[in-house]
């Protein structure tokens, strides 16, 4: 896997880089600003560019907008946005149309070198990684009435797990039953969601998230 680092803090891209050389990750560029990251994308196509939301010149969005840019410009190349704190805006912006390759999480997980290297491989495979964090505050904010009122407790709990790009064995692993019934549940989201049981079961996880994300 090959990584391109964003952040204006020196000792961040440090820090970051050394996690990823523990997992063998490359890291073939680093950059403190937005235009600098462009440029990097462009030239050295990484598999990955790990971004902070708040860059210089004016530290408010220049992150996210790079990454949306990256995602309009190079879709084939996975985004994860680092953020201090849960921003419910930058992170609906992110996954409004396509949670596939696209991770949300706070720099604090950082520290857990297993998790975070486990989300960037998720990522890179075409899967999401979001912080748990941001998917309890995303779902705080669910209209009163919609399809994901359809679903039981537990079905909106594995969905809640699906959204942070789990798979049914890790779903199943936090829940501790077993992974024939966390499949039971997902086809059952499914057809609950309207999605169709001819589409690949790899798209429909991804719509079932964003659904679940957008709602």
């Amino acid at each position: 896997m090959r990584v391109v680092i964003a952040d204006d803090s020196v000792l961040m891209r440090e820090g970051i880089s050394r996690i990823l050389a523990e997992g063998a990750i490359e890291v073939v560029a680093e950059v403190g600003d937005a235009p600098s990251l462009l440029e990097a994308v462009e030239t050295l196509q990484p598999d990955i560019a790990i971004v902070d939301v708040r860059m210089p010149p004016d530290y408010v969005d220049e992150g996210l907008r790079a990454a949306l840019e990256i995602r309009r410009r190079w879709p084939a190349v996975g985004i994860v946005v680092l953020s201090q704190f849960v921003e419910e805006r930058y992170a609906s912006e992110l996954l409004a149309k396509d949670a596939a390759k696209t991770g949300y999480l706070l720099k604090d997980r950082i520290t857990d070198i297993g998790d975070f290297l486990d989300a960037l491989q998720r990522v890179a495979s075409g899967g999401t990684a979001l912080d748990p964090q941001v998917v309890q505050q995303l779902l705080v904010r669910r209209r009163a009435a919609g399809p994901l009122d359809r679903l039981t407790a537990r079905e909106t709990e594995v969905l809640s797990l699906m959204a942070e790009g789990r798979s049914n064995t890790a779903v199943a692993g936090v829940l501790v039953v077993s992974t024939r019934a966390v499949e039971k549940h997902v086809s059952s989201i499914f057809m609950k969601l309207d999605l169709s049981p001819v589409g690949d079961q790899y798209d429909r996880r991804v719509m079932a998230v964003i659904r679940y994300l957008n709602s």
